[in-house]
């Protein structure tokens, strides 16, 4: 009963943190979502807290969820009210009015999405199972996944800032062409492993379905910047050289395009 109470509540608070999208769409997958994770965060201390289930290790887990949204939310928020220059470049590449239903769709279907997310920490708080040896291991590679992303979009914004007009080709940029997008993979495979070990039969399914789900965002959002950057700078030969050599979203993995691939929608 514990179980799908807490479930419930989990779910209705990022119904409740993501039903900003209804003010402008696209907020249910960024604002929305970075923020969502953080109360779900913030959700599992209290809940768990109470119990005294939570330990170091899985302490950590949720006090790094609680940074990954803040951190993400309030980067997209400074980007969306106050850097102008990306308001500009993205005018005509998102819907402004999209049909109510389809609001309610997406709402319902990322809510669902960030409580399958966060579902390996969940199931070890509910399972009672303490931290292991996979509980920091994970916790570290959540870690670097924060710190990778954090430095791709800190890099992203100096280079802009230097040539709004040019591709990023720079710093993290020279080994990745979406090192942002990878730091978001690497996170939630933190958080996958995290779960090693406390998980159970059934379990794993929903805990897959959630990680693949958002492995599959992200391949998605690469798919959608590729296009873009391929229409604003397709003419520039430094471009075209750039984009043949360097992996779009996986380091050392020769995957330099993915747009052909039409079933990466998002």
């Amino acid at each position: 009963m514990i179980l799908s109470v807490y479930l419930g509540i989990m779910f209705a608070a990022a119904m409740i943190i993501s039903s900003i999208g209804f003010k402008k769409y696209v907020w249910f997958i960024s604002l929305g979502y970075g923020f969502s994770i953080s109360g779900e965060g913030i959700l599992m201390l209290i809940l768990y807290g109470k119990d005294k289930v939570l330990d170091a290790g899985t302490l950590l887990c949720c006090l790094a969820m609680v940074l990954y949204g803040f951190r993400l939310g309030g980067f997209l928020a400074y980007r969306e009210f106050k850097m102008t220059s990306y308001n500009k470049n993205m005018v005509g590449e998102i819907k402004e009015t999209v049909p109510f239903y389809v609001k309610i769709l997406i709402w319902v279907t990322c809510a669902l999405l960030y409580v399958l997310q966060i579902l390996p920490v969940f199931y070890r708080l509910q399972n009672g199972c303490g931290s292991d040896l996979w509980t920091y291991i994970g916790m570290a590679v959540m870690l670097g996944g924060i710190i990778l992303e954090s430095a791709a979009d800190l890099q992203k914004n100096k280079a802009k800032k230097i040539n709004p007009k040019r591709f990023v080709d720079t710093g993290l940029y020279r080994f990745v062409r979406c090192p942002n997008y990878l730091g978001e993979m690497l996170f939630w495979t933190g958080v996958f492993v995290s779960g090693i070990g406390a998980v159970y039969g059934w379990q794993w399914l929903p805990v897959s379905i959630g990680y693949l789900g958002i492995i599959f965002v992200m391949f998605s959002g690469a798919r959608r910047l590729e296009i873009r950057q391929n229409k604003n700078y397709g003419n520039d030969p430094v471009y075209q050289k750039y984009v043949k050599t360097v992996p779009i979203l996986i380091p050392f993995i020769p995957l330099y395009s993915v747009e052909k691939h039409k079933w990466l929608v998002g």
